[in-house]
């Protein structure tokens, strides 16, 4: 146990080394002397998904169930017991720029990479090499939905429903399917779905964003995203 983790800190600490030296070298998209604004008219909200349900699921589950979804996912249920710190996020705000959608440091802009989500959630089917690009298309997202959950289209069309610019699916949903579904390997896929979309995707609070869903069946079959593909914090002005 105690190499295991040593082991995840210092793959951590690999990622962060190389994407600072990286950013250093590469310097600022921002234009020279640039200073946000942000702070002045902005509101930062830190409301977050409850991960509670998410919780007892993954404790339920038996170790053979857990170490498919490790196999297939990574180090996700990890994220499961991370604490939001609310103070940083609010200090952090003054640093957001909207324009790029990334915290700027002087010279250094910080946004998550593909590389940096592969090493630190040791998700070994991500591919660099591979793009993914979002397509906001109603019939695709509930053709997704339906590879993902193994479900009628019946069944994933009663439960698609819009949240602002954006269809989703209920949390609710997903997860009395995770409890219900004969089928492990669909379990887990689900499983997947819900964190991604409560946790490191966020947008509607107890919703999945169609975005997630065909993210997931992009990751599933082996693929990635692009590299800015992390959007979570939650600035209105």
């Amino acid at each position: 146990m105690e190499k295991g983790f040593l082991d995840k800190v210092e793959d951590n600490a690999a990622v962060q080394t190389w994407s600072e030296t990286t950013q250093q070298e590469k310097g600022d998209s921002l234009a020279e002397g640039y200073v946000s604004e942000l702070w002045d008219f902005t509101r930062v909200s830190v409301t977050q998904n409850s991960l509670q349900e998410l919780k007892e699921i993954w404790d339920r589950w038996n170790d053979e169930i857990k170490q498919l979804f490790y196999s297939s996912y990574g180090d996700l249920p990890y994220l499961l017991g991370l604490k939001v710190d609310k103070h940083l996020f609010r200090a952090l705000a003054q640093f957001w720029n909207p324009a790029y959608s990334c915290f700027s440091f002087g010279k250094v802009d910080l946004v998550p990479t593909v590389e940096e989500y592969t090493a630190l959630l040791r998700c070994l089917k991500i591919q660099v090499d591979k793009a993914y690009s979002r397509a906001a298309n109603v019939p695709i997202f509930l053709k997704k939905l339906m590879n993902i959950t193994g479900m009628s289209e019946q069944w994933v069309t009663a439960r698609i429903k819009q949240k602002g610019d954006s269809k989703c699916v209920p949390w609710k949903n997903l997860k009395d399917l995770i409890l219900a579904h004969p089928d492990t390997r669909k379990r887990v896929d689900v499983f997947a779905l819900g964190i991604y979309g409560l946790v490191i995707f966020p947008k509607a609070l107890g919703h999945v964003d169609e975005a997630v869903t065909i993210f997931l069946t992009v990751l599933i079959r082996g693929y990635t995203s692009s590299s800015n593909f992390g959007r979570n914090l939650q600035i209105s002005e």
